[in-house]
């Protein structure tokens, strides 16, 4: 069995990793089975970063589509074009593709186009705003799937709602956890952690990378301002992309207790997230490792994909707003935080389970 497995942006690469490990797993019990890594943008990508796949202990993409367009449209079509060449050079009997992305759907589209199976990592999630292309990604790659993945009851609902024969769909639990849990012995203490002294004080952990937050500078200004002030002296580290320094204005930039520095590799990220009082961020993948490691985690944003982070979980939504984000951050630094669990098959064996179906299921026709 052939295993294409499509990687659009860094993120992917989280989810995959444990895929091609599971893979290399079967493979060495005696399974006749191949992965085959593809990943749509350049080699050259700065956004994947240097240590990455050694990071991940995964082999780099066996094959660069090398497509980067702005414009997501005109983007779709190179990937679509690219891609094809790709599966007729190299056939394969499934394609994985994972998430919400333009790659994701365009991949799909051409998979099926060529009569290959599909399959759908991180399926049934839902925002319920199509205004957001991410919705419609998501939409359209679940319609096309023949195997739907999903981390929780949730996104299974989800599937059901939206026609999806449930036959199809998988309860397989959180992928990200497989990739937190594979790597918990090898993470590595960032140079900053004593230079900061955060080993003594303790801290909190900002991220941010959704760009309506961002460029809502004043906003976003207010938020990092009064959740610094609030939770002194216990210092914020803020690991952030250039464009995300340059968001912060030099007022705040002053601020006693924040800590700003570049971004880090996977393994020091993981370091100072691990260890952390609690979490600021806007994504969704950090928050759901967050409810993984049970560590308080506030959302700036008004939904999450997984509802479970906040049902069972560690997460809190707070949307955008500066006061009510400030009161959250300061109740994790009084240790006031509600009780969780970790949801059902967030258990750090997801991989396998997929990678188990995919076999059975091919076996069988």
């Amino acid at each position: 069995m052939k295993i294409s497995i499509v990687a659009g942006a860094r993120p992917n690469f989280m989810k995959i990793a444990p895929l091609l490990h599971s893979i290399e797993k079967f493979r060495s019990e005696g399974y006749d089975i191949e992965g085959r890594l593809i990943y749509t943008g350049k080699q050259e990508d700065k956004s994947i970063g240097n240590t990455l796949f050694e990071d991940l202990q995964i082999k780099e993409p066996d094959t660069y589509l090398n497509v980067e367009n702005n414009n997501q449209n005109e983007r779709a079509a190179g990937i679509m074009t690219a891609f094809e060449k790709e599966l007729i050079e190299h056939p394969a009997d499934i394609v994985v593709v994972v998430d919400d992305l333009t790659p994701t759907m365009a991949c799909s589209i051409v998979a099926k186009r060529l009569n290959i199976k599909v399959a759908h990592l991180v399926a049934g999630t839902r925002s319920f705003d199509m205004s957001m292309p991410k919705e419609v990604n998501r939409m359209i790659t679940d319609g096309l799937s023949d195997y739907l993945f999903t981390a929780g009851f949730i996104a299974n609902h989800n599937l059901n709602q939206g026609g999806a024969s449930l036959k199809n769909a998988y309860m397989v639990g959180n992928i990200l956890m497989d990739t937190l849990r594979n790597n918990r012995d090898r993470i590595k203490q960032p140079a900053i952690y004593k230079e900061k002294r955060l080993n003594e004080d303790g801290y909190l952990l900002f991220t941010a990378n959704r760009h309506l937050l961002v460029n809502n500078t004043e906003k976003f200004n207010e938020i990092i301002e009064k959740v610094c002030n609030a939770v002194k002296p216990y210092k914020v580290i803020a690991p952030v992309h250039e464009y995300v320094a340059n968001a912060i204005s030099q007022q705040v930039k002053g601020i006693s207790n924040l800590v700003i520095t570049g971004p880090m590799n996977c393994l020091e990220f993981w370091y100072i997230e691990k260890n952390a009082m609690g979490i600021i961020t806007d994504s969704g993948n950090i928050a759901e490792e967050a409810t993984f490691l049970g560590i308080p985690c506030i959302t700036l944003n008004n939904y999450t994909e997984h509802k479970e982070t906040v049902s069972v979980g560690t997460n809190e939504l707070v949307g955008e707003n500066a006061d009510l984000a400030t009161k959250m951050a300061r109740n994790i630094t009084l240790k006031k935080w509600k009780t969780f669990s970790i949801p059902e098959r967030w258990d750090g064996r997801t991989a396998d389970r997929i990678i188990r179906t995919l076999i059975d299921c091919y076996n069988k026709n």
